[in-house]
C-alpha cells in the first residue's frame, strides 16, 4: 500500500511536521472566541432575535441588568450610580434620581413606581449596556461594576450569568482535560499489554486534539460546551483507533522480524477497519449540524473534524512514534490483564433465550422513561450554576425582595399614541404573573407632558423609532407559566402595534424550547437514517442495520430513561446530543462483532459457533473501547460544578457501559434468533440457508 509505505519511509518528516503544526494550533486555540450565551444560537429569523438586534442597533441598548443595593443612603446610591455610569459600555442607569431630585423624598413617587425600585432596606437600579448580552466588553463591564461596588451590591441578568459561567469554565477546563487524561491512562494501563504504549497514545491523540482546537479559529467562535467537551470526547472516541493500530502491529510482528514491513501491514489493516467504524461516528456528529438551534452545528462540526483528525493521526503520527520507540515499547510489554472471554461467550450462547427475554422485558420501561425524561428537561441556564455563584445570589434576592423572577422588554413603535400605550400597559398589568409594566406612560399620568421629564429619562426610554417598556414577571424563565404569560402579552402588544416586539430572556427561552423540541426529532431521525445506510453498505445487508440500531437505541432508551426513574432533571441540550453521540460512538461495538460473525458463518461455522467465536474475539476490544469512553468522561462528570457539563459527561460515561453490556448480552442472542433472516437478506450469505435446508433433509 503506497500510503503505508510513504508513512513508514517519511516518519521523521511526519513527526517534525506534527510538532511544527503545534505552534499555529496553540495560537489558533488562544485566538478562538468562546460563546457562553446559549440564546445566541437561536435562528436569526425569529422575532425575539430580530428584536434583540433592533434594541441594540436601533436603540443603542443591548444587555440589561438589575443591581440590588442594600443598606445604603440615597446619596451613597446616587454616587454609586454615577460611578457605574462611567464604566465602559454602560449605556444608561435608571434609578430614583433619573425621575426626581434627591431633595424630594422617595415616598413622593407613585406607590407602584416606589415599590418597583424599593423593598425593605434595599433599592434597585436598572442598567443598560450598549453591547450584547454575551459580548466580551459586556462581561468586562460586569466585572468592573462588581469591582467598584461593595459587598452590599448584587447584579442579576443574563450578562451576569454569562460572566460567572465563563469564569467558572476557565477555572475548570484545564482540570477536565487532566482528569480525562489521568482516567484514560489508568484504563489503558489496565487493559493494554504494554506499560509504555498508553503514554505514546496520549501524546499522539493530544497533538490531534490540539490541532482540532487550533483549527476552530477558522470557525470564528465556538460554544463553551464544545470547548469543554471536544477534547474529552475526541480522546475517548479516537482512542479505539490507536488501540487497533497497536494490536495490528504486534500481530504483524509475530509474522515478520521487519518492523517497517509490520507497520506497513498494520497501517493498511487499520485504515480498512478504522475508516469503516469512524464513518458511523462522524455521521452521528454531522447529524447534530441539522439542528436549527445552531449550537448543535457548532459541536457537530468540531467533533466530526476531531474524529477525522484522530484517524489521520492514528495512521501517520502514531506509527511514526511507535517505530521511533520500538525497542522500549517491546521491552515494556506484559501479559494482558483482561481474562479470556471464551467462557462468557459460551454462557451467553448457551442461555441465549434467557437474554432474549431480558432484552424484551427491559424495552417497555426503558422507552417509557426515555419519553418522560425528554419532557422533564430544564432550559433555564441559571440551574446549571452552583448555588453560591454571585449571579444566583442576586437572582434570589431579586425574587425574595421584589418578587421578580424574570424581566421582559417591549419595543413599541414611537408613533403609537400615548393613550394607546397607556391602555396597552393597563391590559398587560392584568395578565397573570405580571408585577408591573414600566415606561414613560407609567411614570407620568395622562396630565403630565413628557417635556417636563428629565431629558436623560426620555432618551433612555424613547427614540424616534421605538419606545421601550420593561415588564417584571413573577414567573421564572422557561416555565410553563411564563410561556403562557408571553403568549398573552404578545397578543395584547400586536393588538396595539403589529410591528411591536416582546424580547428578553424568557421570550428567547420560549423560542428555544420550541426550536429544540423540533430539533430533537430531526437529529434523531437523521442520525438513525445515516447510520442505517452506512451499516447497510458496510455489511451489505438489509436486516443487520435494524438489529444493530435496535440494540444501541435500546441502550440509549435505558441511558436517557434512568434520569426519570432517579428523579433527575437534565439540561435541554443533553438528550439531543447524547442520543446522537451514543449511537455514533458505540454502534462500532456492534459492527465489530457482527462483521466477525459474518466472517465465521461464511467460513462454514454454524450459527452457534459463529456467534460464540465472534463474541469471544470481540469482548476484549469492546471492553477496552467502552472503558476508554467511560474513563475519559466519568471523572469530568463527577468533578464539574457546571451541571450541563457534568450531566452530559455522566450520560456519555453511563451510555458507554450500557451500550457495551447490550452489545455483549443482547446482540448475540438476536443474531442467533434471526440467523436465517440475516442470511436471507445479506449479500453473499443466502447460500447458507440453502445449505441449512439441505442438511435438515439429509438428517431426516
Amino acid at each position: 500500500m503506497k500510503f503505508a509505505k510513504a508513512v513508514v519511509k517519511n516518519r521523521i518528516i511526519i513527526l517534525i511536521a506534527a510538532l511544527l503544526l503545534m505552534i499555529p494550533s496553540v495560537l489558533g486555540y488562544a485566538g478562538t472566541r468562546v460563546n457562553y450565551d446559549m440564546l445566541n444560537y437561536l435562528p436569526e429569523d425569529m422575532e425575539t432575535v430580530k428584536g434583540q438586534n433592533e434594541l441594540l442597533e436601533g436603540f443603542g441598548k443591548g444587555a440589561f441588568s438589575f443591581i440590588i443595593v442594600e443598606d445604603m443612603q440615597p446619596r451613597q446610591v446616587a454616587d454609586l450610580k454615577e460611578k457605574i455610569q462611567t464604566v465602559d459600555h454602560v449605556e444608561s442607569v435608571l434609578w430614583y434620581d433619573s425621575i426626581m431630585d434627591l431633595s424630594v423624598p422617595m415616598e413622593m413617587l407613585p406607590e407602584k413606581i416606589y415599590k418597583a425600585f424599593n423593598s425593605g432596606n434595599s433599592t434597585m437600579l436598572a442598567v443598560f449596556f450598549d453591547s450584547s448580552t454575551s459580548a466580551d466588553m459586556t462581561m468586562e463591564a460586569i466585572r468592573q461594576i462588581r469591582r467598584i461596588s461593595t459587598q452590599q451590591c448584587y447584579i442579576s441578568g443574563m450578562s451576569a450569568l454569562v460572566t460567572d459561567l465563563k469564569d467558572l469554565c476557565e477555572k475548570e477546563e484545564p482540570i477536565y482535560v487532566a482528569l480525562a487524561v489521568a482516567c484514560a491512562l489508568a484504563a489503558m494501563l489496565i487493559f493494554l499489554d504494554s506499560w509504555l504504549i498508553p503514554f505514546i497514545f496520549l501524546v499522539s491523540i493530544g497533538m490531534m486534539i490540539m490541532l482540532n482546537l487550533g483549527t476552530n479559529y477558522f470557525l470564528g467562535e465556538i460554544s463553551y460546551i464544545t470547548k469543554a467537551l471536544s477534547a474529552v470526547l475526541q480522546l475517548a472516541v479516537t482512542m479505539d483507533y490507536s488501540i487497533f493500530l497497536w494490536h495490528s502491529y504486534t500481530a504483524q510482528l509475530a509474522k515478520t522480524d521487519n518492523r517497517e514491513e509490520a507497520m506497513e501491514n498494520a497501517i493498511g489493516a487499520t485504515l480498512t477497519s478504522v475508516i469503516g467504524s469512524s464513518v458511523t461516528t462522524i455521521a452521528g456528529f454531522i447529524a447534530l449540524c441539522f439542528m436549527s438551534f445552531t449550537m448543535g452545528r457548532d459541536l457537530g462540526i468540531v467533533m466530526a473534524k476531531g474524529v477525522v483528525l484522530g484517524v489521520l493521526g492514528c495512521v501517520t503520527v502514531l506509527p511514526a512514534m511507535i517505530l521511533m520507540l520500538h525497542k522500549p515499547l517491546i521491552k515494556s510489554k506484559h501479559r494482558p490483564l483482561i481474562p479470556q472471554a471464551g467462557k462468557l461467550a459460551g454462557a451467553v450462547v448457551k442461555f441465549f433465550p434467557v437474554f432474549l427475554v431480558l432484552f424484551a422485558l427491559v424495552i417497555p420501561p426503558a422507552y417509557a422513561g426515555y419519553t418522560r425524561t425528554n419532557g422533564e428537561v430544564y432550559y433555564d441556564m441559571a440551574n446549571c450554576l452552583p448555588q453560591d455563584m454571585p449571579f444566583v445570589t442576586a437572582n434570589k434576592k431579586l425574587q425574595a425582595g421584589y418578587d421578580v423572577a424574570s424581566t421582559h422588554m417591549v419595543l413599541v413603535s414611537s408613533d403609537t399614541p400615548s393613550k394607546d400605550v397607556r391602555a396597552m400597559i393597563k391590559e398587560m398589568e392584568q395578565v397573570n404573573g405580571v408585577k408591573y409594566v414600566l415606561g414613560l406612560e407609567s411614570v407620568v399620568g395622562p396630565n403630565v407632558p413628557e417635556e417636563l421629564l428629565p431629558q436623560k429619562l426620555t432618551e433612555t426610554l424613547k427614540n424616534d423609532k421605538w419606545e421601550l417598556l420593561l415588564i417584571n414577571s413573577e414567573y421564572h424563565a422557561a416555565s410553563d407559566a411564563v410561556n403562557a404569560q408571553i403568549d398573552s402579552l404578545n397578543s395584547i402588544l400586536k393588538k396595539y402595534d403589529k410591528s411591536g416586539m416582546l424580547i428578553g430572556e424568557a421570550p428567547c427561552m420560549k423560542d428555544m424550547i420550541e426550536t429544540t423540541d423540533h430539533d430533537f426529532k430531526v437529529v434523531n431521525a437523521v442520525s438513525i437514517l445515516a447510520i442505517f445506510v452506512i451499516i447497510a453498505l458496510v455489511e451489505k445487508s438489509l436486516s443487520l442495520p435494524f438489529i444493530l440500531i435496535a440494540v444501541i437505541e435500546t441502550a440509549i432508551f435505558i441511558n436517557l430513561g434512568l434520569p426519570h426513574y432517579l428523579g433527575q432533571s437534565l439540561p435541554f441540550i443533553a438528550p439531543i446530543c447524547i442520543s446522537t453521540i451514543q449511537l455514533g460512538a458505540t454502534v462500532d461495538y456492534a459492527i465489530l462483532m457482527t462483521t466477525r460473525y459474518k466472517t465465521e458463518r461464511l467460513d462454514g461455522a454454524d450459527k452457534r459457533q459463529a456467534v460464540k467465536t465472534a463474541l469471544a474475539a470481540s469482548i476484549p476490544s469492546i471492553v477496552v473501547s467502552g472503558a476508554g469512553l467511560f474513563a475519559a468522561t466519568f471523572g469530568v462528570a463527577v468533578y464539574s460544578d457546571i451541571d450541563i457539563i457534568s450531566s452530559m459527561c455522566m450520560l456519555m460515561a453511563r451510555g458507554a457501559v450500557i451500550s457495551m453490556v447490550m452489545v455483549i448480552f443482547a446482540l448475540p442472542p438476536l443474531l442467533l434468533l434471526l440467523d436465517r433472516v440475516v442470511c436471507a437478506t445479506t449479500a453473499g450469505m443466502r447460500h447458507l440457508n440453502a445449505k441449512h435446508e439441505a442438511t435438515l433433509k439429509t438428517a431426516n
